[in-house]
């Protein structure tokens, strides 16, 4: 069993108003924090970065920085979020048998459970982090803006980043998808087209993805008193 982990850390930040790998979060670029708990895990063998191509030196610098003797490859995104993993899948070395997708944009990921998620993944079946969702969740028609339909919450789960799985399970996700023209913003969702088990990981809600002006100001709070 060989890991890697594939960083996805391209886009143009829309909703923040600025690409936001780099921006500078309590000392260190953005995305340098997940990256910082990754490399605490010896047990992540090689590393693949996907970013635009404008950033393509510096995000490859700072994860050479942080990952150190490891290999780090840094490769274009595509046009969608899953173009570019499917770029990252292709970047990996022979050896990789196992991959974990994080976004760069997910701060405070914790290395015990990506761990957890980790030791749930095997052929034919993967996992990703989540969380309980706490809201109650409305389904609305959008031509009318009413309530077509009330989602019970207790089987609820909002799935956040690493989602992980074999090498093999995920090209093969990702070839299918291909094939039939399908879309997913989430990675596992793959994964369950073609019929492989995902298992739920419970995480914490502190692993939130950085998308808003306010999200920034909630990252580096924490990651300070973490320091």
């Amino acid at each position: 069993m060989s890991w890697a982990a594939a960083i996805v850390a391209a886009g143009r930040g829309t909703r923040l108003g600025r690409p936001k790998q780099l921006i500078d979060v309590a000392g260190i670029p953005l995305a340098g924090w997940a990256m910082r708990s990754l490399a605490a895990m010896p047990e992540i063998e090689d590393v693949v970065v996907v970013t635009d191509a404008e950033f393509l030196a510096p995000m490859r610098d700072l994860a050479q920085q942080i990952f150190g003797a490891r290999p780090v490859r840094a490769v274009t995104g595509g046009a969608t979020r899953q173009a570019s993993v499917r770029r990252a899948l292709d970047a990996l070395p022979d050896r990789c048998t196992h991959v974990l997708i994080h976004d760069g944009a997910r701060p405070l990921v914790r290395a015990r459970d990506v761990r957890a998620g980790m030791n749930e993944v095997r052929e034919g079946r993967g996992a990703v982090l989540a969380t309980p969702v706490v809201d109650t969740i409305k389904i609305v028609d959008p031509r009318t803006m009413t309530v077509a339909e009330t989602l019970p919450r207790g089987a609820l789960w909002a799935a956040q980043t690493p989602q992980f799985g074999t090498r093999a399970d995920f090209e093969r996700a990702h070839r299918e998808a291909e094939r039939v023209g399908v879309e997913a913003t989430d990675d596992v969702a793959l994964l369950e087209r073609i019929g492989i088990a995902v298992a739920i990981v419970p995480s914490t809600g502190e692993n939130f993805k950085v998308t808003v002006e306010e999200d920034l100001l909630r990252a580096e709070l924490l990651l300070r008193e973490n320091l």
